[in-house]
């Protein structure tokens, strides 16, 4: 019979190896990226330096005339972890509620602003994005985003974004998108998923 001083055996010592061992094993992340949040809230802050910068002037549209009829985006950088994007925007066009699939997202507003409308899980709540601004959107986030009406960026006489002044933003997927669900708000205050695509093109296909 072991007395209460009793010194540990071989096997109490191994075992207690082992949890330490289990103990000090990092836990494996149930997200499908190593990147988090602020990794991605980083990415689109360093992109939207780098093209005030004119780091990436060669991807812009020719001339530096603005798209004024649809939404424009172009990839700034991408591997296998995450996609960077610009992305300029129109009035009256929404990307309609949609959410990123599996990834992860973020965005910092380069110029103008943006309206964003989240599903809470019983409405609709709508904020806006200025210059500056930044959003992080976890796995699961329903959103609609478009360009914020109002005195954000110059317009012509025909109440079309001026082609020299946009509103842009960068954004970063991780992983990188492949495909979207989109949805509708029903008479219930829920939402119900009208169509699911895929798709590598950011906050909804482009025009």
């Amino acid at each position: 019979m072991l007395s209460a001083n009793s010194t540990a055996t071989p096997l109490s010592s191994a075992r207690a190896r082992r949890d330490q061992r289990l103990a000090d094993r990092p836990i494996a992340s149930a997200l499908p990226t190593r990147l988090r949040s602020a990794d991605l809230l980083r990415l689109t802050d360093q992109g939207a330096e780098d093209v005030l910068a004119g780091k990436y002037d060669h991807l812009l549209p020719e001339g530096g005339t603005w798209p004024t009829e649809n939404r424009w985006a172009v990839r700034l950088s991408s591997d296998d972890d995450v996609d960077v994007w610009l992305i300029s925007w129109v009035p009256d066009q929404s990307t309609e509620l949609h959410d990123h699939a599996g990834s992860l997202g973020a965005l910092t507003v380069l110029s103008g602003a943006l309206s964003e409308f989240r599903w809470t899980g019983s409405e609709l709540r709508q904020r806006t994005l200025e210059a500056g601004d930044q959003a992080s959107f976890p796995i699961g986030w329903v959103h609609d985003v478009m360009r914020a009406p109002g005195p954000y960026g110059a317009v012509g006489p025909d109440s079309k974004p001026a082609p020299s002044d946009p509103t842009l933003s960068v954004h970063a997927y991780s992983p990188p998108l492949t495909a979207m669900s989109y949805y509708e708000v029903t008479d219930h205050n829920t939402i119900r998923r009208t169509r699911s695509q895929l798709t590598d093109q950011p906050e909804g296909d482009l025009k």
